[in-house]
């Protein structure tokens, strides 16, 4: 049986679930409501202040289905209880982005200014100006697609493949560190180092 779907969800307090006909789930929180259709072979269900997600046998289909069900559903409970956050770094020279009212503006080095709307779950903050977090209750159809439209909206050339607002990783090791790596990693072993031929 899958490891993670038949690891039970518990209900936090303040979250209310509905489980309707053909797999409807419906759940609500603090900061939002969800509604998701399931593939009908999973058997959904309530138990003891926990949600239980089955599978009627071990066909492949079905035990792919069964971890991403129960996968999907946490996401819900935690996304209108906690919420999901996405920091986005705007790089370039001149680049800059401002909120006005609901409307992201992003001067990316165009003759005109990038305006993008919030759309409804979706909430954008710009704390600088090169600076831009996306916060929202739906984790893949909202949260992740504002963030790879912004990622996008200034792509640079093929060549480096990387564009104007990305999101945030952790910070490059030092050059120290680096040298010494690349000094390990290109370093000859000394059965195939040249020797030296005798006159």
């Amino acid at each position: 049986m899958s490891r993670i779907g038949r690891a039970p969800i518990a209900i936090p307090a303040g979250v209310e679930i509905k489980i309707e006909d053909n797999n409807v789930v419906t759940v609500k929180g603090p900061k939002g409501t969800l509604t998701q259709q399931f593939n009908p072979n999973m058997a959904i269900a309530m138990e003891d202040g926990h949600i239980v997600v089955t599978r009627p046998n071990d066909a492949k289909e079905n035990r792919a289905l069964h971890g991403l069900t129960r996968t999907l559903i946490y996401n819900m409970v935690v996304g209108v209880t906690e919420g999901y956050k996405k920091e986005l770094d705007v790089n370039g020279v001149g680049y800059r982005v401002a909120k006005e009212g609901n409307k992201l503006v992003m001067n990316l080095g165009f003759s005109h200014p990038v305006v993008m709307e919030e759309i409804p779950g979706i909430t954008i903050e710009v704390p600088s100006a090169n600076k831009i977090i996306v916060n929202g209750c739906d984790k893949p159809r909202s949260v992740r697609s504002v963030c790879l439209s912004l990622t996008r909206a200034r792509a640079s050339s093929m060549l480096t493949r990387s564009s104007a607002a990305r999101l945030v990783r952790p910070a490059p090791r030092s050059k120290e560190v680096c040298h010494n790596d690349q000094q390990t990693r290109y370093q000859i072993p000394a059965h195939q180092a040249p020797q030296a031929r005798a006159c």
